[in-house]
């Protein structure tokens, strides 16, 4: 599980918070659990922060390390709660894109519960929309544009922008936007 706030243990350093599910969970030796922590954090990127603790590290980096005590076990499911929260947008692209590459390398099932639609069409692959408790809408990340479902479109389309946007690519699908200059007409 790959924490909203990372959930990483202040006390422990890099390395001990990827073995704590090994200390738990197995019954291997020191070097093998060392040298799978060092295989996540080489997958993360992370090669060189093994020593480091949590307060040394960046937002970024906290969310590569919960994700790699998240795969240290190799599981069959990585569940995320918010992965992007608090990241700055190149930052979390970065992440939408280690989760995707992670779901596709180990063969896992990742659901992940966001509110973020930028992480949504990165890495969902199938989306549900959920209102009050309810499934509202499910569907790919190129049919939720086109929905017609009015309260997935307030939560999508919530700004002015993104709703002129949604116009815009509907008109050119339509074929009512064939060139730029179109484009430059409709938008005066």
């Amino acid at each position: 599980m790959l924490f909203q706030g990372s959930a990483l243990f202040d006390s422990l350093n890099v390395e001990k918070n990827i073995m704590f599910p090994l200390n738990m969970f197995t019954n291997w030796t020191t070097g093998e659990k060392l040298r799978r922590v060092n295989e996540v954090l080489d997958r993360v990127s992370l090669k060189d922060a093994n020593k480091k603790f949590p307060s040394e590290i960046s937002g970024g980096m906290k969310k590569r390390v919960g994700i790699a005590r998240a795969i240290v076990l190799n599981p069959k499911y990585l569940f995320c709660d918010e992965p992007n929260s608090g990241l700055d947008p190149q930052t979390s692209l970065i992440i939408d894109r280690l989760i995707k590459e992670i779901t596709t390398e180990f063969n896992i099932t990742t659901v992940v519960n966001t509110h973020d639609m930028n992480s949504v069409m990165e890495v969902g692959d199938n989306i549900i929309y959920m209102y009050q408790g309810l499934k509202e809408w499910e569907g790919n990340n190129k049919e939720i544009i086109f929905s017609k479902n009015e309260k997935l479109n307030s939560f999508i389309f919530a700004s002015e922008f993104l709703q002129d946007a949604k116009d815009m690519r509907m008109l050119e699908m339509k074929g009512k936007i064939d060139n730029n200059r179109n484009m430059d007409e409709m938008l005066k």
